[in-house]
């Protein structure tokens, strides 16, 4: 039985590997060892970022929030939170922290209801 060779197989395997890698700099766009390395840390850093995305996001709107309460006056955020919790008020920080940037009106009166 003749051996079989993978050539047409490993070809289209390193050159997948290499156009994922393409944008990478030195030899790890141009080595298929080192190429293969870098696309698996690359991998394991895209996963931890999508994690990191959410904390990220979370602490951007509790920022929003806290700007748009400081412009309104004496209350800060940890407060304002805990008053709507007592108001029965559940919004959660992402809506929010749109409507102190889009809605300002829309947030004070919030910011009043949750006072009074």
């Amino acid at each position: 039985m003749p051996r079989a060779k993978t050539g047409v197989i490993r070809h289209r395997r390193h050159k997948k590997l290499l156009a994922r890698t393409k944008s990478f700099r030195g030899a790890n766009t141009r080595l298929y060892k080192r190429a293969k390395e870098a696309d698996l840390h690359a991998g394991q850093y895209a996963y931890v970022g999508r994690k990191l995305r959410k904390r990220d996001m979370r602490s951007l709107w509790i920022l929003r929030i806290s700007a748009a309460l400081k412009t309104i006056g004496d209350i800060n955020y940890s407060r304002f939170i805990n008053m709507m919790k007592k108001a029965n008020i559940s919004l959660d920080r992402k809506i929010l922290a749109d409507i102190a940037a889009t809605d300002f009106a829309s947030f004070k009166t919030i910011v009043e209801k949750v006072r009074g």
